[in-house]
């Protein structure tokens, strides 16, 4: 069985796996079972991108909105017929939180009758099979996927397939949808969804489709990894004009959106995460009167993405007058401006600058300054003992690499000078090692034997007379462990006995001569 929580935590971002664990601690605290579901396990099974947190309560999620903001979510919109709320997670990740349910379509061009229901009953009402699973999040069940249509075969087989054959009778939004999903994972429609498509499109269920259903197309377009292939996939398909009778690709800036794109990508590699939403639909729309961006304006149901789609220019317009100004006169201090600037603000500036000076710094903080900090005399430092373990080491390190924008530090004898003042002072000496006490003296060692007499030959030395040697002491045992002692016994030590000072030859036997005499006789 394949472990779908590692792959969700392996696919999430740090933010998006806080904003799970965030949602699922307020869930259980509620007592309300919890479900990641539609688009999130998608994208998590497939591979893509993935763009919102899906997630289905088996209660009434309205009721969580004040536990959500205290922990630290942003509510951005509310949906008082679906029960259904869209909120801001810190760090920019986005959510959508509703209430597990059944809807009933009376007649076609009319919202459904919704009603409480239970997760598989959710499951059964949705759109597509790739987007009707569900991953538990529940302590009982945590890990378990729920897949009544066999959707992660379709994503395997890389088909978009619908649930039912009346799915775009009841919503013909689904066919907007269809097409921006082909256009998106370049997924080819499944042959009898296909036939269902081409009847829905020629009998003109479009013309039924919900104005609130309409905003929720739109909004998605923001944050489509290439939002100009899917509007282009629209109006050929003729679902462009829906979403506004004036919005066709020519109303679109083409070169800034591609220049957008392109930035942010090289942002996101770098390690930041804009929310470039806001940027794609000032492309998006940067031609059509200001009367047709205000109705489109109008129908996106997340208000945050609107608000700051709106101040975008504004915001962009400030953070140029203080690229101009005193505050970025330095690399340093540009440095500074731009790393506490919003990274959409950044990414904005850097495709709509008009200033050639305020152009070339944020091309020099994306690009050339991020080769400085490879130039951080890191073997200096070690040689310093100036290591990760200090605690003012970030400070230090963040300082040399000013100084390094700004030029100041330009050759190993400046940057020893400036390192030194930081350098914890060496560690002392080890201990000297500690002796223990002297070995006992051993005993006196028996006198040895005289040397023998070398060959006989020229040179030799004459031979030594004899020498009566004592007899060698005794040698001295180890000590035995303690008996019974005995009253009338004990044990006599015998001391060695010096060696004489002068020797005399041994005597001779009575009646023995000397060769000498002998001769003279």
């Amino acid at each position: 069985m394949a472990d779908y929580i590692y792959t969700m935590e392996l696919r999430l971002t740090p933010d998006q796996l806080k904003g799970v664990g965030l949602i699922q601690d307020v869930a259980r605290a509620a007592g309300l079972n919890l479900y990641l579901t539609g688009g999130a396990i998608r994208d998590i099974i497939s591979g893509f991108s993935i763009r919102d947190l899906d997630f289905t309560i088996q209660g009434n999620p309205l009721k969580l909105q004040k536990d959500l903001e205290k922990a630290g979510a942003k509510i951005t919109a509310v949906e008082e017929d679906n029960r259904t709320i869209f909120i801001s997670l810190p760090g920019n990740a986005r959510a959508e939180i509703s209430m597990a349910r059944t809807e009933h379509y009376e007649k076609t061009g009319k919202p459904p009758v919704v009603m409480p229901a239970t997760i598989h009953e959710d499951l059964r009402r949705r759109d597509f099979t790739v987007n009707a699973m569900a991953l538990s999040l529940n302590e009982g069940s945590r890990g378990l996927l729920l897949d009544p249509f066999n959707g992660v075969a379709d994503i395997e087989a890389k088909l978009i397939r619908i649930l039912h054959n009346y799915s775009f009778l009841e919503d013909p939004s689904r066919l907007i949808r269809a097409t921006r999903f082909a256009a998106r994972f370049h997924w080819p429609i499944e042959e009898r969804t296909q036939a269902r498509y081409d009847a829905a499109k020629e009998g003109k269920y479009i013309d039924h489709i919900l104005r609130s259903s309409i905003g929720h197309e739109i909004g998605a377009l923001a944050h489509e990894d290439d939002p100009l292939h899917v509007v282009k996939m629209l109006e050929k398909e003729g679902w462009l004009e829906v979403l506004h009778q004036h919005w066709t690709t020519a109303k679109v800036d083409t070169t800034g959106l591609s220049a957008l794109m392109k930035t942010r990508q090289q942002m996101v590699d770098l390690g930041y995460a804009p929310d470039a939403g806001p940027a794609v639909m000032y492309f998006l729309t940067s031609r059509l009167s200001d009367k047709d961006v205000a109705d489109v304006q109008r129908m996106i149901p997340r208000k945050d993405l609107v608000e700051a789609w709106r101040d975008i220019e504004d915001h962009a317009k400030e953070l140029a007058k203080r690229l101009m100004g005193k505050e970025a006169a330095t690399p340093s201090r540009t440095w500074h401006l731009l790393s506490s600037a919003r990274p959409e603000m950044v990414l904005f500036l850097a495709v709509t600058a008009k200033q050639q000076s305020v152009e070339q710094k944020i091309k020099n903080y994306l690009t050339k300054w991020r080769q400085v900090q490879q130039k951080i005399p890191l073997p200096e430092m070690t040689e310093l003992l100036i290591t990760p373990q200090l605690p003012e080491y970030p400070k230090i390190t963040h300082d040399v690499f000013m100084l390094l924008l700004d030029g100041k530090l330009r050759s190993r004898t400046e940057i020893l000078k400036f390192l030194k003042p930081f350098a914890p002072p060496p560690p002392p000496p080890p201990p000297a090692p500690r002796r223990g006490r002297a070995a006992k003296s051993a005993p006196a060692a028996a006198p040895t034997a005289p040397a023998k007499a070398g060959k006989k030959g020229k040179g030799a030395a004459p031979a030594a007379p004899a020498v009566v040697a004592s007899p060698p002491p005794p040698k001295a045992k180890a000590p035995e462990p303690p008996k019974a002692a005995k009253p009338d016994h004990k044990p006599v030590k015998t001391a060695a006995k010096p060696a004489p000072k002068h020797t005399h030859p041994a005597p001779r036997k009575a009646g023995a001569k000397s060769k000498a005499t002998k001769k003279k006789k």
